[in-house]
């Protein structure tokens, strides 16, 4: 397994997160470090872009010597990083890539620049085998921001992602009142739900869905069920969240720490 995503200083979420929830899923994980975050529970600080010939001078050494079963993308900040890891995705054969499309941490603080976003939807998520947003991020990559009284419907969001060039998609429904994910591969569209955990936080949770999800399409099972998996596996990890670590949301707990 291969994450190319931010580091978290904290251990909540990016590359941490994909980490502790590739173990929880038994597989190896490995990294591609796309930037460092000087960040904790409350907020971040700071953020410093790794160089793009060292992201995918990262993918390379993995690629070459090890392997990769499938990739989890997350953060990727500006366009230069983007470059970069489609770049790099172009050493990979037939390796699944899941992509998570992260834009904000849960303090707030941007995390993909506004003029990053087209190279986003244009140079990675056609290479996506599932993509997995949330309902406000779907609405940024799909431009789909005025429908109704409260935006687009989880539904219409799954079709315009598809309709971009996404083979598969999850739009995930931590940000709805029904807190249901949505599935969508051009033909089936299928409802995720599981147990739900009001008031727990979830900061990680999203890293931790998305890299979950990779994992098990590196385990052998099609997007559907690796997504039903995922939101398994991710509620978990909220439900265990570590609420006394940090004066803000503690992370999220893949391993049931």
């Amino acid at each position: 397994m291969l994450s190319i995503a931010g580091s978290d200083s904290g251990g909540g979420a990016g590359i941490q997160a994909d980490l502790k929830a590739f173990a929880a899923c038994g597989v190896h994980g490995t990294t591609a470090i796309t930037a460092i975050t000087a960040q904790n529970t409350v907020g971040v600080d700071l953020i410093e872009a790794v160089s793009p010939e060292m992201i995918v001078a990262q993918i390379r050494a993995v690629v070459e010597d090890i392997g990769v079963d499938a990739v989890k993308i997350g953060m990727l900040g500006d366009r230069p990083t983007i470059k970069a890891v489609a770049k790099g995705l172009d050493l990979l054969e037939d390796a699944p890539v899941v992509l998570d499309p992260v834009m904000v941490s849960e303090s707030g603080a941007d995390l993909l620049a506004v003029e990053a976003r087209e190279s986003l939807v244009e140079m990675i998520l056609p290479r996506a085998a599932v993509a997995t947003p949330n309902i406000p991020e779907a609405r940024v990559i799909t431009g789909l921001t005025e429908s109704g009284a409260e935006g687009p419907g989880q539904a219409e969001l799954a079709r315009a992602v598809v309709g971009l060039g996404g083979r598969a998609v999850v739009v995930t429904g931590g940000h709805s009142e029904q807190m249901v994910d949505l599935f969508f591969d051009g033909e089936r569209e299928v409802e995720i739900s599981g147990e739900v955990h009001p008031g727990r936080s979830a900061h990680g949770s999203g890293c931790t869905h998305s890299s979950a999800l990779a994992a098990h399409l590196a385990l052998g099972l099609d997007p559907l069920e690796a997504a039903r998996e995922a939101r398994k596996l991710a509620a978990r990890a909220v439900a265990d969240s570590l609420e006394e670590v940090g004066a803000g949301p503690g992370p999220v707990n893949a391993l049931g720490l």
